[in-house]
């Protein structure tokens, strides 16, 4: 087998190979940092987002007076509504709804009631986190009132009928024949 040569001037000279080191370095360092702070920065763009859109069942804050005065009531058709409520492992209520469905003609305000209890022998304070099955329909789904708005606090024993105002949009698509409003309580720890 014959021996093969190396010829020297094929290699690159040691200070050309440290530099494109260092720039590929800084490089690297630089898309880290940049992944890093969209990783940070994804989360309030996704909520906002699905604020907007409605994607993912997200739902937005109250709605004014003028868009309740613009309302035009469809009575030629109804969507059902059911409700369901969830209590997250924490916190010590019981949460039910005054109502597991209604049929609401959109364009209609339509008030329901979310009925709560704190069983414990303790004060606890909770947040509701509102979603809104199927999540297009998220959009079409305005409150007025509703105690996700804030966090709640009940006493030892308390008991709490928590009004939801709201309506549904007349311009909601008409393959939507059926949406469902779900509640999960979160518990809120205070700082003292």
């Amino acid at each position: 087998m014959a021996g093969r040569t190396v010829s020297g001037g094929d290699a690159p000279a040691p200070e050309a190979t440290g530099g494109r080191h260092r720039r590929l370095t800084i490089i690297l360092v630089l898309v880290v940092l940049g992944f890093f702070g969209f990783g940070f920065a994804l989360v309030p763009l996704y909520n906002t987002f699905c604020k907007l859109t409605g994607l993912n069942g997200k739902t937005g804050g109250p709605v004014g007076a003028s868009a309740v005065a613009a309302l035009k009531p469809n009575d030629s058709r109804t969507v059902k509504v059911g409700f369901t409520s969830t209590v997250m492992p924490g916190l010590n209520w019981t949460f039910k709804p005054l109502h597991e469905h209604m049929m609401v003609h959109p364009g209609t305000v339509t008030s329901t009631s979310y009925l709560v209890s704190n069983p414990s022998d303790h004060p606890e304070t909770g947040q509701a986190i509102m979603s809104v099955v199927p999540g297009r329909a998220a959009r079409y789904f305005k409150k007025l009132q509703c105690f996700c708005f804030h966090q709640e606090t009940l006493k030892a024993g308390q008991f709490r009928n928590m009004k939801l105002v709201y309506f549904i949009s007349s311009g909601i698509p008409k393959d939507i024949s059926s949406i469902i409003v779900s509640y999960a309580f979160f518990p809120v720890k205070k700082h003292t």
